[in-house]
């Protein structure tokens, strides 16, 4: 069936339903003669008339009935499909799929997905969590969450955390062992939690800032990870010292598991966005979400397993971003 024979026979059950091709050609937004046109180019295609019509009246034929008792029930599903389709653009429904990091998931979704589904009962939500830069778009999410660099230059970025700091930790007996790092340079005399980027697979270089300048400084270490509860945990059973954010690092430091050091050296990045494509038709599902993100602006919470985020040096969102620490 041709796309030109579907919008014939939703003329054809128009003028069927007015029995007025000037009613029917009003409902549709054509001029009558046009429709007059439609109407006999089908029944020509056709070979059967569906209409007896004189200048002053329209019927059905027999064949014209038979048809649009067949016609309706699928029309009235495609207006019925259609005005779910409007309703919903007032109602949220449907599936929301969002990509986001760890921490993300953590941080953002998780102090507000009760309420956001409680809110609207016939939203599903599905949280992919993953630390690897992805196309949201090809692979059918509607939206990501991390630093603002992951966001394409043709995608809307709605910041969903205020700036956040990196933390530099080790744990207390490895301190008494080694000693306390004064300078980001005294890294090279200690072992360190490397940790192995998604993606191109580099191990990160940790990023230091005083007094506006900004610095990046490789480190070694016996222990390299790919995972940031792991890095902590490392660094918990003193193995090494850590990269982190304070919204990880902040459970350890009040229990006294862990110790912060060069925190005059760590810098602060601008935390993370919510980001998905397009201005027009955004799914309603995700504008009452992030409505629902503005509205409470969570803070990273403090909590025991969070990710700890980092991004390669060609990601980085611009020279003024000490090295994003989100990824």
């Amino acid at each position: 069936m041709h796309r030109s024979d579907f919008a014939d026979l939703i003329a054809f059950v128009a003028v069927a339903d007015n029995l007025s091709f000037r009613a029917a050609a009003a409902r549709l937004g054509v001029t009558p003669s046009a429709l007059s046109h439609t109407i006999r180019h089908l029944e020509e295609r056709l070979g059967v008339r569906l209409l007896n019509r004189t200048t002053r009246s329209v019927s059905l034929t027999d064949a014209g009935l038979r048809l649009l008792d067949r016609l309706r029930p699928a029309v009235e599903q495609i207006s019925r499909a259609i005005n779910d389709l409007k309703s919903e653009q007032e109602h949220p429904f449907g599936r929301l799929r969002l990509y986001v990091s760890h921490f993300a998931g953590v941080a953002v979704i998780a102090p507000i997905w009760a309420r956001f589904l409680s809110t609207f009962p016939d939203v599903q939500l599905e949280v992919h969590t993953d630390e690897a830069l992805l196309d949201i778009v090809a692979k059918g999410f509607d939206a990501g969450i991390g630093p603002k660099f992951q966001a394409a230059a043709d995608m809307i970025a709605v910041r969903v955390t205020g700036p956040m700091k990196a933390a530099v930790v080790g744990a207390p007996a490895y301190f008494a062992r080694r000693g306390l790092p004064r300078t980001p340079d005294d890294l090279a005399q200690h072992s360190c939690v490397q940790y192995r980027l998604a993606g191109d697979g580099a191990v990160f270089d940790w990023a230091f800032e005083r007094d506006g300048k900004s610095r990046r400084v490789t480190v070694d270490g016996r222990i390299i990870v790919n995972d940031p509860d792991l890095a902590i945990r490392a660094a918990v059973d003193g193995l090494g010292i850590a990269y982190t954010v304070e919204a990880q690092a902040d459970p350890f430091l009040r229990t006294g598991q862990l110790v912060r050091v060069l925190e005059d050296w760590s810098p602060s990045f601008e935390g993370l966005f919510l980001y998905y494509p397009g201005q027009r038709q955004v799914p309603v599902a995700l504008r009452a979400l992030i409505e629902m993100l503005r509205t409470a602006r969570v803070s990273p919470p403090a909590l025991a397993s969070l990710e700890v985020p980092f991004a390669a040096e060609g990601q980085r969102s611009g020279p003024a971003t000490p090295a994003p620490l989100v990824g």
